[in-house]
């Protein structure tokens, strides 16, 4: 397993939001450590990284959302550091703006290098609204959009495709487009965080059977495939990884007193040992699998379904590798 990036986050801005699918399982509590005192670390980490470790690619990230108090200052550092949020911004689950403070909020990305935008579009406005817990908040897209196409910024939509809002992708691609927005991606949700919470309203490959050729065309069938497709087709190993180490009130004093190369060194073995414990895919698949099933999963989820019954069958106590609201790990 070769290590090719280190991703540094603090989790210590708010999000607007309450998805039901939230990646970091977003609860209202800010766990990240302090802003000032992460972007330090971060900072000498990366110095180190590119005398020590030039082959491996550094990023350093903040969360649950951008609505950092001092944002532009913030894309600057990441900018300073070749961070891919110096250019490109995930702008869910900002607060409520006018028109006026939203147009200033694009001009400043603008300015200060950002060049693209994503938003992320649950399903037209009601449920939009019901599943991201706010109302108000598909209007507030919208409304970013235009913003952010007038300053001449790069506009895209990602939208999670389940059983519940399957039959809206056409009806909200059009909107999308409408919109100006010509980059739109149907995905189907993860497996981590509160994801798993869908469990019951998985998309299957028979709830896409009324789509158009254009809504087809923007779900990747070769990355969501259903699980009797991965079970017949018995995927590549992953090769790769990128450790994620997360900065929090309870570790940062531990990592601060921890050189650069133990703290790589420490995130590589949370990732061997949680992998070690765990059968292969191929064999998890005949234990778990249904190869009748037509739900969809990228490989990585389905594999994290079938880790977490292993898991759970066999009464194993492992560090959780998959929440990545802690030091975790992502192989690819």
């Amino acid at each position: 397993m070769k290590t090719r990036s280190v991703m540094v986050q603090t989790l210590c801005v708010p999000c607007s939001n309450h998805c039901r699918y939230c990646l970091l399982s977003w609860d209202g509590m800010l766990r990240g450590a302090d802003y000032a005192r992460s972007e330090r670390y971060a900072a000498a980490f990366h110095t180190w990284m590119k005398r020590n470790r030039p082959d491996l690619s550094f990023s350093f990230s903040f969360g649950y959302s951008m609505e950092h108090p001092a944002l532009f200052q913030a894309i600057d550092f990441m900018r300073s550091i070749g961070s891919p949020g110096g250019e490109f911004l995930q702008m869910d689950g900002m607060r409520m703006r006018n028109d006026e403070q939203l147009r200033q909020l694009m001009e400043g990305l603008r300015d200060h290098g950002v060049k693209a935008l994503n938003f992320t579009f649950y399903g037209t406005e009601a449920y939009h609204d019901c599943f991201s817990g706010r109302k108000g908040d598909f209007h507030l897209l919208m409304r970013s959009v235009e913003k952010a196409l007038s300053a001449g910024l790069q506009v895209s939509a990602g939208i999670p495709v389940t059983q519940e809002n399957a039959l809206q992708a056409d009806t909200l691609l059009t909107m999308l487009h409408e919109a100006e927005i010509q980059e739109c991606r149907f995905f189907i949700p993860h497996e981590e965080g509160r994801g798993t919470a869908l469990h019951d309203v998985r998309c299957k490959a028979e709830d896409l059977s009324l789509w158009s050729e254009a809504a087809l065309s923007r779900l990747n069938r070769n990355v969501y495939r259903t699980e009797a497709e991965w079970i017949r087709d018995h995927p590549a190993l992953p090769e790769n990884r990128m450790l994620i180490l997360s900065l929090r009130k309870d570790n940062i004093e531990h990592f601060e007193k921890t050189d650069f190369a133990s703290a790589i060194r420490e995130l590589e073995a949370l990732d061997e040992e949680y992998y070690a414990a765990l059968p292969s895919f191929s064999e998890l698949a005949e234990r778990f699998g249904n190869p009748q099933s037509s739900e969809l999963f990228s490989l990585r989820d389905l594999q994290m379904r079938y880790h977490r019954k292993y898991i759970t069958e066999q009464k194993l106590s492992l560090y959780d590798l998959t929440d990545e609201s802690i030091c975790s790990s992502r192989r690819y």
